[in-house]
């Protein structure tokens, strides 16, 4: 039989509300009970992982702390950057021993003219050297002149190739003969002494290596135009010094140059 809902007894609407309490009151309670870590597996693998705290308690910011010097006597850490070599000294040079040697202050050298004063290793190079001039063939050289680090430095700057092709190349016929005649022309003037008991010690030719040329009096003069002409003694007179072909020799007996130039 239906009845009007204003009509139903008033004890039936207190037990559906009561029982519509109940339930709120079970729902609440079950969301209370339920974990607390549920938000936290909401898409986990986007957080960031938790950092592990450091062991020696260090926990200011990286970058932010000063290196510790390392104990005493222990080497220094292989962090540390390392210190700037030490320049290398120069290495002492010969002070250019085939270079003209020229001191308008100091006191003339001795001009020699006699190889007999000569020690014998000099004397038997300058013999040996004259004579392979003399012969015409300047292949009589090639022994004199050597190979390597003893060879004989024949221009300022470094040559490539044989030192007899190069010599024929300085000279002006093919065979290389007007170089002979100017190197037995320079091994027949006079020569000087330079650097007494030094290891650069030598025996120079010509002497006018180691003149002024505004002191040669006249006959050295003389001596110095049979190897170079009047212009090229103007010339040489506004550089300063003899700058024309020159032979050196050690005290035992090697021939160290025969150059040309400044």
């Amino acid at each position: 039989m239906n009845f009007p809902m204003s009509g139903r007894p008033k004890g039936f609407v207190l037990y559906i509300r009561l029982a519509a309490c109940c339930g709120a009151i079970a729902l609440v309670t079950c969301l209370a009970s339920s974990p607390a870590y549920a938000l936290s597996e909401i898409k986990n693998e986007e957080l960031p992982s938790p950092v592990t705290p450091s062991t020696d308690g260090d926990s200011s910011a990286p970058g932010s702390t000063v290196p510790m010097p390392d104990p005493v006597g222990t080497s220094p850490s292989s962090s540390q950057p390392a210190a700037p070599d030490a320049a290398e000294p120069d290495t002492p040079s010969d002070g250019g021993s085939n270079r003209p040697r020229v001191d308008p202050e100091a006191p003339l050298p001795e001009v020699v003219y006699d190889l007999g004063k000569l020690p014998e290793p000099v004397r038997r190079m300058h013999d040996l050297i004259i004579e392979a001039c003399k012969s015409g063939d300047i292949e009589k050289l090639r022994p004199l002149i050597g190979k390597g680090d003893s060879m004989t430095q024949l221009s300022l700057a470094d040559i490539d190739g044989d030192a007899i092709a190069f010599l024929k190349g300085l000279s002006g016929d093919p065979d290389g003969q007007e170089i002979l005649a100017i190197l037995e022309e320079v091994l027949s003037a006079g020569y000087v002494h330079v650097d007494a008991g030094t290891p650069q010690e030598l025996y120079v030719w010509p002497y006018f290596f180691a003149l002024p040329l505004d002191k040669l009096d006249a006959k050295q003069r003389v001596e110095l135009f049979k190897i170079v002409t009047a212009g090229d003694f103007d010339d040489m007179k506004q550089f300063g010094a003899y700058i024309f072909y020159r032979v050196g020799i050690t005290p035992a007996g090697q021939w160290t140059f025969f150059v040309a130039g400044d």
